[in-house]
């Protein structure tokens, strides 16, 4: 059992990381959807390496180039995933007329204006951010960020439909009932060492803000698609980082 659960999380890691993991572990489209779970903790690790080196950098580099040094370690460590979702997404949710036009635009590689500059002031704001506080509060952040955003992801993965048609060769993205209280348990985990670290009132205007971020991008992709779609996905995990960090903004 516990083989069994190294292998979902490694599959979780596989998929949301450019991370190297074993050749040898298993997959099929049950093991995918199970390893949701594990989406959380994988935003822990994440977020560590990227806190690791914003420490070791900050004690011989300027404080701001040390965090955009952990931004750059965390967007070689995913890919820049999430990030080319929500380029993707604000492309066809703001670029689209109707649902199956913005589904459309989605699908191309191109970056579009809305994608552009969605992109460019998600990342600005997140640095000016993490620049503006101690470095340790920054580490946290940067742990609570990745963490709790892809919190949000399951969430929505959860709770939401998925917009487009699916095909027979097609899964689409999807979270077990308990797989769904793993991952809360995992980010509740996270929210605790939140609030040892920066505080209650800090954490929890960070948890607030988390969830309201990612909930109003919820709420405008179940008016404009009527569902969600991995570029969705993408640019809800951004918006509940971003969140966290504006919520602990407010009082650090």
């Amino acid at each position: 059992m516990l083989l069994q659960e190294w292998q979902l999380f490694l599959l979780a890691v596989q998929f949301m990381t450019r991370l190297p993991v074993p050749g040898d572990v298993p997959y099929s489209d049950d093991l995918a959807i199970r390893s949701a779970r594990y989406y959380p903790l994988v935003g822990v690790l994440v977020g560590v390496i990227g806190a690791i080196v914003l420490l070791l950098a900050g004690q011989v580099l300027a404080w701001p180039v040390a965090v955009l040094l952990s931004m750059a370690a965390t967007l070689l460590v995913t890919g820049a995933f999430h990030e080319d979702g929500l380029a993707d997404a604000a492309d066809g949710l703001w670029g689209g007329s109707t649902p199956e036009r913005a589904l459309e635009i989605m699908r191309d590689s191109r970056l579009g204006t809305y994608g552009a500059v969605s992109l460019g002031m998600m990342l600005a704001l997140k640095a000016a951010i993490l620049m503006s506080v101690t470095p340790w509060a920054a580490a946290l952040l940067l742990v609570g960020g990745h963490s709790l955003g892809r919190m949000a992801c399951v969430h929505v993965i959860a709770t939401t439909q998925y917009a487009r048609d699916v095909g027979a060769k097609f899964v689409a993205p999807r979270v077990t009932p308990d797989g769904y209280r793993v991952a809360l348990a995992t980010a509740l985990v996270v929210l605790l060492v939140l609030v040892l670290g920066l505080g209650l009132v800090a954490a929890g205007s960070a948890a607030v803000l988390c969830v309201a971020l990612g909930q109003l991008f919820r709420l405008i992709i179940l008016r404009k698609l009527g569902g969600y779609t991995g570029d969705c996905l993408g640019a809800v995990q951004q918006m509940a980082e971003l969140g966290l960090y504006l919520g602990a903004a407010l009082w650090l």
